[in-house]
């Protein structure tokens, strides 16, 4: 794998595992309007979606003003649960701290609210590392749309073909090559490798070790 100048990663499956925390949020919010028994594993194949998608999805409703309902429903959840409930993969830190000692930008991109985001990391990893977060609120067009992926290479001064943009779902490879970047698939979530092989990708790896390896 070559070296790049900038890693953008995206946050949820990726860099961290909050799936304790989304599972209680959405059961929390969804339980309390009468939708019960959705599985576990459902609530996590959503994730990485917007939180309106996501209701959708589980709830079979399309009503903007119902959808925005539940939306603010789970952040007041979010705002109990969610980072305590929130753990990076073990080699996270030491491998975004190797990419940056190379010399490497770093950054996340992801549907995930920022200050959310920086709550987290800011617990986890010494200051300086992450050089941009572009949040959920930073945008207007959502993944996989490349909005976010453009905003943060503007924000760099890096061009698209020195970037590779990290993920572990089908939405992260479309917004990579939507984006014209190259595309690295991590397992760490609910996505086969069969699923991210079928889009544009550099490597399928088991886990971020592998970013190491030049």
């Amino acid at each position: 794998m070559k070296q790049y100048k900038a890693y953008l990663f995206d946050f949820d499956y990726t860099l961290a595992d909050s799936s304790r925390g989304i599972v209680k949020c959405f059961r929390n919010v969804l339980e309390r309007h009468g939708y019960k028994g959705i599985e576990d594993f459902t609530i996590k194949r959503t994730i990485g979606k917007t939180l309106e998608d996501s209701f959708s999805i589980l709830t079979g409703v399309t009503d903007a003003s119902v959808l925005e309902t539940y939306r603010k429903e789970y952040v007041k959840e979010a705002d109990l649960y969610m980072t305590v409930n929130t753990f990076l993969f073990p080699e996270v830190a030491d491998t975004l701290l190797a990419l940056k000692k190379q010399g490497a930008k770093i950054g996340i991109i992801s549907t995930k609210y920022r200050y959310r985001i920086m709550e987290l990391m800011g617990q986890k990893l010494p200051e300086g590392i992450l050089d941009i977060v572009v949040g959920g609120e930073d945008v207007t067009a959502h993944k996989p749309s490349p909005e976010g992926l453009c905003l943060a290479l503007e924000k760099l001064d890096v061009q698209a073909e020195d970037t590779l943009y990290i993920g572990d779902s089908i939405v992260d490879a479309e917004t990579a090559q939507a984006g014209h970047v190259d595309f690295l698939g991590v397992l760490h979530g609910m996505t086969s490798r069969e699923e991210l092989e079928a889009y544009p990708h550099v490597e399928v790896v088991a886990d971020l070790k592998a970013l190491l390896n030049h």
